[in-house]
């Protein structure tokens, strides 16, 4: 039986985990926390109605489910050519067959981030911002702005999504308590056309959202710093702000950028389309780790990490045993989402032959909710699996 190391408790790594385990290969995950944390749900956070424990899964009782071997101790250091990992507790794991790396990604940093609060960050964050949010409630009215940054020399680490979510959600919100009038929303961007892989028909439906709910929106400037007061402009501008959450775009995780592992310019591993790291036998990336290959509007999304996991617990699979045979993650590459106001949803979906948004009033929040529940329960064994969900 082939011992696989997967590093990282996500989408991609407990994706992997679970999947190596129906293939039967004894398998060890190593995470840096205790729980996997289910980010598209955590956008209800903010605004109460979810709590962190509506949307984590311990990992010990997805390890008990899957009988796959768990860790909690981050990586410290990565010898990908020896098969060698350190954790943080300076244990050393060796001896395994194959290593996944999804241990995900960095932020690009700014003056002045400490701040802000992000949804896509770390999971206390989204705690912190309906602390927040209740206070600014609680004192009768207030600024909010929310955005996310950019990356130019990857633009598939942008994740657009959650920000419009978690904005349209606390519009939602205020509007239930009947003090929507007290409070100014403000989204920001530094691109021309944030969300514009959605394509141009979402990008129109965007702004005529944005009207109906009279969010403000400033975009096309680059940021030039955080301030407590609110977020100052490269062309001398500023957003007031009492709140401000901001997801900034993804970069190479330091541990990867330390490591012996070929990347590309912005840090993520460098893979053929298998997933596999040419050079290094045994060696996987997958998920935010590594550099997508694909067309321009491609982007990280955890659908495609999943897929990434699948194809690479099938091709370690086939690999173990001598069998010429290997998934692509490339012909499954596209953006698909629901996302939610909080009274409704939209369907998002992108492929090569074009982008549609779709309205979908009250159905679409119970969906989006549904597929919550169906994640949790699906990844503990408790309801089948749909096939490619």
């Amino acid at each position: 039986m082939a011992k696989v190391l997967v590093l990282g408790g996500g989408f991609a790594g407990v994706e992997a985990a679970i999947y190596l385990r129906k293939n039967d290969m004894d398998v060890t995950l190593v995470s840096d926390r205790d729980y996997f944390y289910i980010y598209p749900t955590s956008i209800w956070i903010p605004t109460g109605e979810a709590t962190m424990e509506d949307v984590s899964v311990p990992l010990d009782k997805l390890a008990m489910a899957h009988g796959f071997s768990l860790i909690i101790d981050p990586v410290a250091k990565i010898e990908a050519a020896q098969k060698k990992i350190t954790l943080q507790s300076g244990r050393v794991l060796d001896g395994y067959d194959y290593i996944v790396v999804a241990i995900g990604q960095s932020k690009i940093p700014y003056e002045g981030i400490e701040h802000t609060l992000s949804i896509c960050g770390k999971p206390e964050e989204a705690v912190l911002l309906h602390e927040k949010l209740e206070a600014l409630i609680q004192k009768g009215s207030g600024k909010i702005a929310m955005g996310f940054g950019g990356n130019p020399k990857d633009k598939s680490a942008v994740r657009g999504g959650p920000a419009f979510e978690v904005l349209f959600n606390v519009d939602t919100y205020l509007k239930r308590k009947g003090i929507r009038d007290r409070f100014e929303l403000t989204f920001f961007a530094p691109m021309a056309k944030p969300g514009e892989k959605m394509g141009e028909k979402a990008l129109v439906m965007m702004d005529k959202m944005f009207k109906m709910t009279n969010i403000h929106k400033q975009v096309g400037v680059k940021i030039s710093r955080f301030e407590a007061d609110g977020i100052a402009f490269e062309d001398g501008s500023k957003i007031a702000s009492d709140l401000t959450m901001f997801i900034s775009a993804g970069t190479g995780h330091p541990i990867i950028e330390a490591s012996d592992l070929p990347l590309s310019e912005t840090g993520f591993v460098v893979t053929n389309e298998y997933n596999e790291v040419e050079g290094f036998d045994g060696i996987y990336a997958i998920g935010d780790s590594t550099a997508l290959m694909g067309p321009d509007w491609k982007a990280k999304q955890g659908h495609v990490a999943e897929v990434m996991a699948r194809n690479t617990a099938y091709n370690i699979f086939q690999h173990s045993q001598h069998i010429d045979s290997r998934e692509s993650y490339k012909g499954h590459l596209n953006i698909l989402c629901v996302m939610d106001t909080g009274n409704g949803a939209a369907f998002v979906y992108r492929d090569d032959n074009g982008g549609k948004m779709i309205p979908m009033p009250i159905v679409g929040h119970w969906m989006k909710k549904g597929w919550g529940w169906y994640c949790r329960n699906s990844k503990l064994g408790k309801i089948p699996r749909i096939p490619g969900m």
